[in-house]
C-alpha cells in the first residue's frame, strides 16, 4: 500500500484545509484511461466508489484501482517547486 512521508501528509492537509469539506477531502491519484503510464493528482472532496483510501496523520489520498496497483510498493513525498508551489514525488519505499 502507498505510504506518505510526514512532509507529504502535511502538504495534503494544507491543500485540503480550505476545501468546502475538509474533513473528507484529500488528493486523488488516478490513471488516464486503462494505462498505468500516466497518473494525475487532483483535489477531491471524497473518494470514488472503487478508490482505495490511504490515510496518514489526517491526510487522505484516494487511489483509483490502476493507481493503487502501480503505487502499491511506493511512498509519496512532497517538496516545493521552483515557483514555491507543492511538488509531489513518488519514491521507492525505504528498505
Amino acid at each position: 500500500m502507498l505510504t506518505l512521508t510526514p512532509t507529504a501528509a502535511q502538504a495534503i492537509r494544507d491543500l485540503t484545509a480550505t476545501t468546502p469539506e475538509p474533513a473528507q477531502s484529500g488528493v486523488r491519484i488516478s490513471s488516464k484511461g486503462e494505462s498505468a503510464g500516466s497518473l494525475t493528482l487532483t483535489l477531491a472532496t471524497a473518494p470514488e466508489p472503487l478508490d482505495e483510501v490511504v490515510e496518514t496523520a489526517g491526510a487522505r489520498v484516494y487511489l483509483d484501482p490502476v493507481a493503487a496497483s502501480v503505487l502499491e510498493d511506493k511512498s509519496l513525498d512532497a517538496g516545493a517547486d521552483d515557483q514555491g508551489g507543492v511538488s509531489f514525488v513518488v519514491m521507492e519505499k525505504p528498505a
